[in-house]
C-alpha cells in the first residue's frame, strides 16, 4: 500500500491607571467637575479591556470522527474494481483509529491484478483541512480537477515500470470541511507485463472517491 497575542494595546493598559489617577486627584482636590470627568472614562477603560480580550468561543467541527472505510464502498463496486477481492475488505491499524482509518482490498484474478485504498482523515479545522490538501496536490502533477466532488477533489494517474513490468496507479484526494479522503486504485496484468488503460483507472479511482465520499457526508455529526 502507498501511503501518501495580538499583543495588549497600550491604551487598554494605561486607561485604568489614567482613571484612578483622575479620580484621586479629584477627591483631594475637592472639584465638583472632575469627578464627573472620571466617570466618563471609566465605561470606556471597560471597553477597551474588552476589546483586548481575545475569544474563547470555540469554531464546531463538522466532522469529529473517521468513518468505518470497509463499509464506504458499495459490495458490487468491489467486485468490478478489484475481482476475486474478499467485498469485506481489511482495515489496516493506524495510530490514531479515530481520526485516520484506512481499508484495502487486492486480489489477483488470473494474471489481472487490482489494489484499492480507501483511507479517511479528520482534522481540526476546514483551514488545516485545506493545508493538508493542497500539500498533497503538490507532490502530483499531470492531473486535475474532480467537479461535484466534495468542497475540492484532485484526481491523477501514473505509469510506472519496474523489470519490464508496467503498474499503472490512480490517486484522488478530495477534501469535504476538515476531513480528507483519499482513494488509491492500480493495476497490472502478469501475463502482459501491461498495464490497464488510464481511462480505466482513472474512472474506477474516482468511482470509488465518490462513494467513499458519500459515505462520510452520511455519517456527518
Amino acid at each position: 500500500m502507498r501511503s501518501f497575542p495580538l499583543p495588549i494595546a497600550l491604551a487598554a493598559r494605561l486607561s485604568p491607571v489614567v482613571v484612578l489617577a483622575a479620580a484621586g486627584w479629584a477627591l483631594t482636590s475637592g472639584s465638583s467637575s472632575e469627578p464627573q470627568a472620571a466617570e466618563k472614562k471609566k465605561p470606556e477603560a471597560t471597553a477597551s479591556r474588552s476589546a483586548s480580550a481575545p475569544s474563547t468561543t470555540a469554531v464546531p467541527k463538522t466532522y469529529t470522527a473517521a468513518p468505518a472505510p470497509c463499509d464506504s464502498i458499495a459490495e458490487k463496486t468491489v467486485k468490478s474494481l478489484v475481482p476475486k477481492a474478499k467485498t469485506d475488505g481489511k482495515e489496516i491499524k493506524s495510530t490514531d483509529s479515530a481520526l485516520r482509518r484506512t481499508c484495502s482490498w487486492n486480489a489477483l484474478d488470473g494474471y489481472e491484478y487490482r489494489w484499492l485504498d480507501v483511507s479517511f482523515e479528520v482534522l481540526q479545522s476546514d483551514e488545516a483541512a485545506e493545508s493538508s490538501y493542497q500539500g498533497r496536490l503538490k507532490d502530483r502533477s499531470g492531473g486535475g480537477a474532480v467537479p461535484g466532488l466534495g468542497d475540492a477533489a484532485y484526481s491523477v494517474v501514473d505509469l510506472t515500470t519496474e523489470d519490464k513490468q508496467q503498474t499503472r496507479e490512480g490517486v484522488v484526494v478530495a477534501r469535504a470541511s476538515n476531513a480528507l479522503v483519499v482513494v488509491t486504485y492500480n493495476g497490472s496484468d502478469f501475463e502482459s507485463k501491461k498495464a490497464p488503460s488510464t481511462d480505466e483507472i482513472n474512472k474506477g479511482a474516482i468511482k470509488a472517491a465518490k462513494e467513499a465520499v458519500a459515505a462520510l457526508l452520511a455519517g456527518k455529526a
